[in-house]
């Protein structure tokens, strides 16, 4: 693959992914609404649309929060413009129960990112990863600036995070190898953690003694519907 096109080029994957391929000697085009200039190596070229960046590129990586309802229309201009490789951003849980999915609420189309893909009649990989690892801080980093306290539902829930470098390591892969092509992989982190685990983890590193207190879960069922989460998911 010598120009690869990145949706969703300044998130969680996009943006070490950017990184990886550029360093790997690869023309990037990275798509974004919100260009950053200083953030990539000069080599790479920003676009804000998608589909003015398909024209000369070999391969797309395809972020559905970033794409949105043009998600089907740009896999049509990627294919009419001569791009011969996919990798689609999914979930590990992409064949859940939508209300059981939480990125949804969030814009991700994890499912159809990957059916999309598969059915588009180009070298495809799907990838499924876990929980972000950065999921934690967006929920706990604002109870940490208060304070020593995490509230939260089970403490003894566990979950093996993933570092969203990680993730953009093996989307790199897929786009400089053929040895991921026409598989949905999952991605996990090397180590199931429970709440009070990575709590605890993070206080080692913050030089801090951090506790995690578990709290009622309705009270969290209540938390969600107040923030516009449906009580089904709830």
């Amino acid at each position: 693959m010598n120009t690869i096109l990145v949706t969703g080029a300044t998130g969680n994957v996009g943006r070490p992914l950017v990184h990886h391929l550029a360093a790997a000697g690869t023309d990037v085009r990275a798509v974004t609404r919100h260009p950053e200039p200083a953030d990539f190596p000069p080599s790479v070229t920003q676009y804000r649309s998608a589909i003015e960046a398909l024209v000369g590129a070999d391969a797309m990586f395809m972020n559905s929060r970033a794409l949105g309802d043009a998600m089907g229309a740009t896999i049509d201009a990627a294919r009419a413009a001569g791009v011969t490789r996919l990798v689609a951003l999914s979930a590990i849980n992409a064949d859940d129960d939508f209300s059981r999915q939480p990125s949804r609420f969030r814009g991700d189309r994890n499912k159809e990112a990957e059916q999309l893909a598969v059915a588009s009649g180009l070298e495809w990989v799907s990838l499924r990863p876990t929980v972000f690892a950065t999921n934690f801080a967006g929920m706990w980093a604002p109870q940490l600036h208060l304070g020593d306290v995490v509230n939260g539902p089970f403490a003894s829930a566990s979950v093996a995070a993933i570092a969203d470098g990680d993730i953009a390591a093996v989307a790199a892969q897929a786009f400089l190898t053929d040895d991921l092509l026409g598989q949905a992989i999952p991605l996990t982190g090397p180590q199931a953690l429970t709440n009070t685990q990575m709590v605890e983890a993070i206080g080692a590193v913050l030089g801090r003694d951090l506790t995690y207190q578990e709290i009622p879960p309705e009270l969290v069922r209540q938390r969600f519907i107040a923030l516009g989460f449906g009580a089904e998911f709830a």
